[in-house]
């Protein structure tokens, strides 16, 4: 189970059941169990989330080196985050594309959650400035030594410290569902994104099809690493009540390049069977772009 899989100090934190973060309602449709940890929906806004919330700093303390190279990485983390480096930057530089729609011009652009810098070096190539964030000393740490990059801050966004409207773009890949204030973090954002500037956020979509299909076993459902499951209503209100308005919510930026050995892996969410089958293909070193398109990528603009 993924409760059995998490790192001590996350196993042995205190637990604190939670509120809906959209609507503050208490009232709550229980989709599954995964004990200690429940994953609900909001009977009043349709806020899909997990409760009991570790504390924040047992949370802190998920995205240590194990996390990046996870013994179980369908259950938490990455298999190996630093040896895939060509995939991710094979896929940002894909999603390069989606910025120069709404930005064609570089500015000055943070990334909220850069882990190893991957999106920071493609931004960079293409003419940026670029400054991160990242909650992990142990990924911050290999950014600056591989990438050169010693503008990331370690710590959140709130923490962060950078003045008032200096950006031109604020990037957030695959992390609000992790934060467990996703609301402060996206407020933050605002007060430093330039009234003509851009946020790019990505997240799943527990409203899509593969979460439908799959129930409990779609691959997102990660507890307690993924806090909220948020679809194409909730987001964008989360988004208008931190200061946001919607530009554009699409999945097609919304799939990455993985290695074989990844995708039979998480093959095991479908049927445990499967990545048995599926064995002989782990070992290849080719990649492959896989959209389930339930992710969503959404742009907004500061309203």
């Amino acid at each position: 189970m993924p409760g059995e899989a998490l790192p001590a100090p996350a196993a042995a934190a205190a637990l604190a059941e939670v509120p809906c973060h959209l609507c503050g309602g208490r009232s709550q449709r229980l989709l599954f169990e995964d004990a200690p940890w429940r994953v609900v929906r909001c009977a009043d806004c349709s806020l899909v989330y997990t409760t009991p919330h570790p504390d924040p700093e047992a949370l802190r303390a998920l995205y240590g080196e194990s996390y990046w190279r996870s013994p179980a990485a369908a259950e938490r983390g990455y298999t190996d985050y630093l040896r895939d480096e060509p995939h991710y930057l094979r896929t940002y530089r894909r999603r390069l594309r989606l910025v120069r729609r709404h930005a064609p011009r570089p500015g000055r652009a943070l990334d909220v959650g850069c882990a190893a810098g991957y999106f920071l070096r493609v931004l960079a190539e293409a003419g940026w400035e670029v400054h991160g964030v990242e909650v992990s000393p142990f990924v911050a740490r290999f950014a600056r030594e591989r990438h050169g990059l010693d503008s990331i801050r370690v710590g959140s966004l709130e923490e962060a410290g950078f003045p008032p409207a200096s950006f031109d773009l604020v990037t957030f890949w695959d992390v609000v569902e992790h934060l467990p204030d996703p609301r402060s973090a996206l407020r933050a954002a605002r007060g430093l994104v330039r009234p003509t500037g851009l946020l790019l956020l990505e997240t799943q979509n527990v409203r899509s099809l593969a979460a439908r299909l799959l129930g409990r076993r779609w691959q997102h459902f990660k507890q307690p690493e993924h806090l909220y499951h948020f679809d194409p209503d909730t987001i964008a209100r989360l988004l208008a009540e931190a200061g946001f308005e919607v530009v554009e919510n699409r999945p097609f930026f919304g799939g990455k390049y993985v290695p074989l050995a990844f995708a039979v892996e998480r093959s095991g969410r479908i049927s445990p069977l499967l990545p048995r089958l599926l064995r002989p293909f782990a070992r290849s070193s080719l990649a492959l772009y896989v959209n389930l398109f339930d992710e969503m990528v959404v742009v907004a603009r500061p309203r």
